[in-house]
């Protein structure tokens, strides 16, 4: 998935191009969610890959755990929530992308 494919390039004053910023829809617990002990060099988006078949979902995970962290590493021995239904929250992202 490419999540700045819809998001608009506009330009300032100065002509510098920008991306707006993308908004995230709020992940919301499922009885279907798998939970995970992460161990030394799980990654968002290898775990995305593992789970989804897809590294670009890594935000999904990352979102559902509201990570602090500014890469993709997610440290050792930390209980993640990876959501189940990833096209669910892909289509949440675009409904709210799309139609501002």
């Amino acid at each position: 998935m490419k999540r700045y494919k819809e998001i608009e390039l506009v330009k300032n004053q100065d002509g510098k191009r920008y991306y707006v910023n993308a908004i995230y829809p709020d992940i919301e617990k499922s009885a279907d969610d798998t939970y995970l002990i992460t161990t030394g060099g799980d990654r968002y988006d290898t775990l995305a890959q593992q789970f989804y078949g897809d590294s670009t979902l890594w935000w999904i995970i990352a979102s559902a755990n509201t990570s602090k962290t500014d890469g993709l590493i997610v440290k050792p021995g930390v209980q993640l929530r990876v959501p189940a239904n990833p096209q669910k929250h892909v289509n949440a992202y675009n409904v709210l992308n799309n139609t501002r």
